[in-house]
């Protein structure tokens, strides 16, 4: 069985943990943010953890494996970086949303909305996962993000946010009928109470689907 070090790279923390740890651990992203000094800061955080394999979840476009579109919320460099010679071992690149959808995965279709720095978004449709860019769609007078993410949350106020949160929810749960909804990510916290027909997603889920990636559950997900 392999040891798997799981890293979720947000625009607020990067936070990581590996098999046989109950804590995870983490340091400081934000906008400047280049993978070599996240793959540095990892390794140095984890210089007294053994893993032989890595998941990464990742803030925004992922295809085949690589980084693909560079993130909003994070520095530059992140197109085409081989995490894998970086890193020494085995990688496995996932959007970050996906990842923490996988984790709260129970069966059916279900729709995963992550609230954090942005807005994540994952459909799992008969275990196969589904990543969404749904963040920087049009909506009132900017996109999704910029009304449900932190942004929005300070720019809007707790109590407007809520009603946003609310609204979108509601409106990709009737364009995408599934079967489940989850709300995860930090913001989630700050919901007095969810919308209809979600449930809440508990941050550690990010991490057991990191972990997904290496079982059979995962491999109709690479």
């Amino acid at each position: 069985m392999h040891r798997v070090l799981v890293i979720d790279v947000g625009g607020t923390h990067v936070k990581f943990i590996a098999t046989g740890h109950k804590t995870p651990r983490k340091f400081p992203s934000g906008p400047t943010m280049a993978p070599p000094r996240m793959v540095a800061e990892v390794k140095r955080l984890t210089a007294d953890w053994k893993y032989d394999v890595i998941s990464i979840g990742y803030p925004g476009v992922v295809k085949k494996n690589r980084v693909v579109k560079k993130p909003r919320n994070l520095g530059s460099g992140w197109i085409g970086f081989d995490f894998r010679a970086a890193f020494g071992r085995p990688v496995k690149l996932i959007n970050d949303a996906a990842m923490q959808a996988l984790g709260s995965y129970r069966g059916g279709l279900m729709l995963f909305l992550g609230l954090g720095t942005g807005l994540g978004s994952a459909l799992i449709a008969d275990g196969v996962v589904i990543p969404l860019e749904l963040a920087h769609l049009s909506y009132k007078h900017a996109t999704y993000e910029d009304y449900v993410g932190f942004c929005g949350m300070k720019r809007l106020g707790k109590k407007k946010w809520r009603k946003y949160v609310v609204d979108v929810t509601t409106r990709f749960v009737a364009a995408l009928e599934p079967d489940d909804v989850v709300l995860g990510g930090g913001g989630v916290k700050h919901l007095k109470r969810l919308p209809k027909r979600c449930r809440r997603g508990e941050n550690s889920n990010a991490f057991l689907g990191g972990f997904r990636l290496w079982t059979e559950q995962g491999k109709r997900n690479r």
